[in-house]
């Protein structure tokens, strides 16, 4: 069998009990696997030796980010091809013990000696995340959130919708839809429509209204806090360990002439004084930031700021157990010590400390919508993003962004926006069990 392609496609079969279903191209020109299928390309030898050194799907990340393998044809369909294997069951990694005991790895062994495979363990690619200190200390927790947060507001900018939401959009209608907007113009539904209405749905269910107060805990680049602050007149305290997201909202709040009702805290959410000081707190995908064995006490401190009756907002994204950090490559290149739970558990953990729970919705689908939105602008702006953060740090996005649109597509991730309140002492939520009185508060005009 001459050719690198077609002996390594062979390897990898007899290795994963199954044919591999995408097509291989190698260094040397060869080409084996199914004509019709999305291209692997190894361009390097080095490929192989990322594998041979970490031969898991860290492994695959760093040769694609490093580029030594690349793609042609649909990322995101030679991803799911890989994944529908797996999940058929039609590949199955080997074991170490079993690679001894097998004939299968010798054959593997001789195969990668004849193909150069066997060197060096390749360097990791510079924006691999490398956390010191000890897991969920204040010092740790600031690092990881700047690794991925104060990447550039530049680049955030380009990539997200005018809104500077980062997080998953309420798709009200379908993808490209006829929407008339506020000034009448129309023009098809799209990724900031989607985000307004997700500001505006989480504002209307916390029922706010002109001269509360909102608490808005991992504020991001303020997209809610200037929402609530602009459209609802509240008072807000938008909490951030990011300094990019700090500077960023404190600068928009003043363009915006809403200083006398923003707030920006960079700090650390334990270090939040005060109790019962607020009539709404929200907290938008920050909790999988928080970690397993802290979020009792984030709980606590979530229930702790609302005044008795006062109304809580939590969307986060869910994992089942397997892998709660999101897989080794989200953990090492995008949110390390992220730790995600079963929806359920977090109802759980929220009643534990004292809050009531009164609505979940799943926002599963609408994820899929948004990061597909973020993925084309990524591909359509590819040489302005490149210009900012560097070929290797915009190859990171395109396996992230693919890789989480179809988690949400399959089920391994969800998302949702929980309701909850704080009781009174009596059992007083200050719902009244009317649909109006959940989602009937009246925006006040920009």
């Amino acid at each position: 069998m001459s050719g690198a392609a077609p002996q390594i496609t062979r390897l990898v079969g007899e290795l994963l009990g199954g044919p591999l279903p995408v097509r291989l191209r190698a260094w040397d020109g060869s080409e084996s696997g199914p004509a019709d299928a999305p291209v692997l390309v190894l361009r390097h030898r080095r490929a192989l030796r990322h594998l041979v050194w970490q031969p898991d799907e860290l492994g695959l990340a760093r040769a694609y980010i490093s580029g030594d393998l690349t793609v042609e044809g649909d990322l995101a369909e030679g991803l799911r091809a890989v994944w529908s294997a797996v999940r058929e069951g039609g590949l199955r990694p080997p074991t170490a013990r079993s690679l001894v005991r097998d004939r299968t790895g010798l054959r593997a062994a001789r195969t990668a000696l004849r193909l150069g495979a066997v060197g060096p363990r390749p360097p990791r690619p510079r924006s691999e995340a490398r956390p010191e200190g000890a897991l969920h200390s204040k010092s740790r927790d600031e690092a990881v959130i700047a690794h991925h947060y104060d990447l550039s507001n530049d680049f955030y900018a380009l990539l997200l919708d005018p809104t500077m939401a980062y997080s998953c959009a309420h798709w009200a209608r379908e993808p490209g839809a006829r929407a008339v907007r506020e000034d009448g113009s129309a023009a098809a539904y799209g990724l900031h429509d989607a985000q307004r209405a997700k500001l505006d749905l989480i504002c209307r269910r916390l029922a706010l209204a002109p001269g509360m107060r909102l608490l808005d805990v991992g504020c991001g680049w303020g997209s809610l806090t200037l929402y609530a602050a602009e459209c609802y007149g509240v008072r807000v305290t938008a909490v951030t360990l990011a300094a990019e997201q700090a500077a960023h909202v404190r600068r928009q709040a003043a363009e915006r002439g809403l200083e006398e009702l923003v707030e920006v805290r960079r700090t650390d959410y334990r270090d939040l004084r005060g109790d019962g000081s607020y009539d709404a707190v929200a907290t938008v995908e920050m909790g999988e930031h928080v970690g397993d064995a802290e979020y009792p006490a984030f709980a606590a401190l979530l229930h702790r700021m609302l005044r008795p009756r006062g109304r809580l907002l939590v969307q986060q994204m869910s994992r089942g157990s397997v892998a709660p950090g999101g897989g080794a490559f989200i953990e090492a290149y995008i949110a390390p010590d992220m730790h995600m739970r079963p929806m359920g558990d977090t109802v759980t953990l929220l009643e534990n400390a004292g809050l009531e729970v009164r609505e979940v919705q799943s926002m599963r689908e609408d994820y899929v919508h948004t990061v597909r939105a973020w993925y084309r602008t990524l591909q359509e702006r590819w040489t302005e993003v490149v210009a900012l953060v560097g070929e290797e740090t915009a190859r990171v996005w395109q396996l992230y962004l693919v890789g989480g649109a179809l988690a949400f597509e399959e089920r391994r991730m969800g998302v949702d926006q929980l309701l909850a309140v704080r009781p009174t002492a009596e059992g007083d939520s200050g719902f009244d069990g009317a649909a109006t009185d959940r989602f009937g508060a009246q925006r006040v005009a920009a």
